[in-house]
């Protein structure tokens, strides 16, 4: 890693940046994102807009993780307005599958 690019990922960083799970498409080095632009601290590339696009349409054509997170979100409705402890308690344990299951289907 370069002086400069150890400095400009410093300076994002003290800016509020994050750091992402995902590694560079490029080098598999670790990346940076601050206002939706990712940065690699490796090789200092950003990935291709036409990658990015590509990987967000894998993502949204998924019928399973849509049928999933729309269930999640049923659910968390549902949560809000249960006053009965044991009905809170197996929807908290039909959440927690879920949450897992779809962790599991995203990587």
């Amino acid at each position: 890693m370069s002086n400069e690019l150890r400095k400009k990922a410093v300076e994002l960083l003290l800016k509020g940046a994050t750091m992402l799970a995902e590694p560079c498409p490029y080098c598999k080095g670790v990346r940076i994102i601050k206002d939706g632009n990712a940065l690699c601290v490796n090789c200092g590339r950003e990935p291709d807009q036409s990658k990015l696009v590509a990987q967000n349409n894998e993502v949204q054509k998924n019928p399973i993780l849509d049928t999933l997170n729309k269930k999640l979100e049923l659910l968390t409705k549902e949560l809000e307005t249960e006053k009965d402890h044991e009905k809170q308690q197996m929807i908290l344990k039909s959440i927690n599958a879920l949450i897992d299951t779809v962790s599991k289907l995203s990587k």
